[in-house]
């Protein structure tokens, strides 16, 4: 079973940046979609920002303009670079691949923005 492991989550002050990173351990047939989705507590599952195989990009709202999403030609690795972040950016990030067998989820990586 193929797994994803997120890393480069931390503490960051308000206005400063991370960059996210998914990697995968095997390969996914069929990849439709690549995706970074975030909960905060007591709130619905967010869509933070997605690329197809075809590399069509889309970003939540709350992101745009700060957040860039990146995949490796093998869609074996996903990045997320985010910048100016603010509290409300504060929560775990999960890693999405979406491929010919259905939805496959990474453990997550908390970003937490605090002064």
């Amino acid at each position: 079973q193929v797994q994803l492991v997120e890393s480069g989550g931390g503490l960051v002050q308000p206005g400063g940046s991370l960059r996210l990173s998914c990697a995968s351990s095997g390969t996914i047939p069929g990849i439709k979609v690549m995706g970074w989705y975030r909960r905060a507590p007591g709130k619905e599952r967010e869509l933070v920002a997605s690329i197809t195989g075809s590399s069509n990009i889309r970003y939540g709202n709350s992101v745009k303009g700060r957040f860039n999403i990146t995949r490796d030609r093998a869609f074996r690795t996903l990045a997320l670079q985010i910048n100016s972040l603010n509290t409300e950016d504060t929560t775990v990030y999960y890693c999405l691949v979406r491929g010919a067998w259905g939805d496959n989820w990474g453990q997550g990586t908390q970003v937490t923005v605090s002064s």
